[in-house]
């Protein structure tokens, strides 16, 4: 998706040193949506930019893996007052456009045109970037026999990049859909992806996502081959 991004000496430089090679898939993901709540996603919001297409692939997705039974987890980033108003986090000292994120507020409410379940998905509320820092998602991941995370959502340059790094370090292969993650800037947004598909995981289309998610079980050979 990103090749030839920084030109043919970038993509010899990462080949030569072993970057790149596709992850291996394996028969029981989570579909982890990260920070899709409506400061993030709408442009009436300080903190967010109009990610309606985002959302759009994401609820397809999340459809797609209903019928296989797949996991879906949501995060939001959510303060008390004493947070947001407070000295105490030192990123909100670093991004205060983010001390709007208060609980109970309709900034931090999952956008409502994504397809959750509230008794039946996992909201997860954190503090950081990275949706596995401080949470409890590697654990619930790992009750629930997951192997394989397919993170959706925004920033792609900071939240959804960190959530790939977290999750790959957790032992779990990372698929990131390039249409169900957004970012303020293209820019940004781009860089991240070239990353991740570099290091992290595999950044792959819509349909491919789908299609994993609707069927897992379909043994995944293109690690090996």
């Amino acid at each position: 998706m990103n090749a030839g991004l920084y030109g043919a000496r970038t993509d010899r430089t990462y080949r030569t040193a072993g970057f790149g090679s596709p992850v291996r898939r394996g028969g029981r993901p989570a579909i982890v949506v990260v920070d899709l709540t409506r400061g993030f996603t709408e442009d009436s919001y300080p903190s967010g930019t109009d990610l309606t297409e985002v959302v759009a692939a994401t609820a397809r997705l999340i459809e797609a893996g209903r019928a296989a039974d797949v996991p879906v987890v949501f995060t939001a980033i959510a303060y008390t007052e004493a947070e947001a108003t407070g000295d105490s986090i030192a990123w909100l000292r670093k991004a205060p456009g983010l001390r709007g994120l208060v609980e109970g507020s309709d900034a931090v409410a999952v956008d409502p045109r994504l397809p959750m379940r509230p008794q039946h998905d996992v909201l997860v509320v954190k503090k950081g970037a990275s949706a596995f820092f401080g949470t409890s998602l590697a654990g619930t991941l790992t009750a629930r026999g997951c192997d394989t995370v397919v993170v959706c959502g925004a920033t792609t340059s900071g939240c959804v990049r960190a959530t790939a790094v977290d999750a790959v370090q957790s032992g779990f292969s990372v698929l990131v859909p390039g249409a169900c993650v957004g970012d303020r800037a293209q820019g940004p947004a781009e860089a991240a992806l070239f990353d991740i598909q570099a290091k992290y995981g595999d950044v792959i289309d819509l349909e491919d996502a789908v299609r994993y998610v609707g069927n897992p079980s379909t043994p995944d050979t293109r690690a090996r081959s």
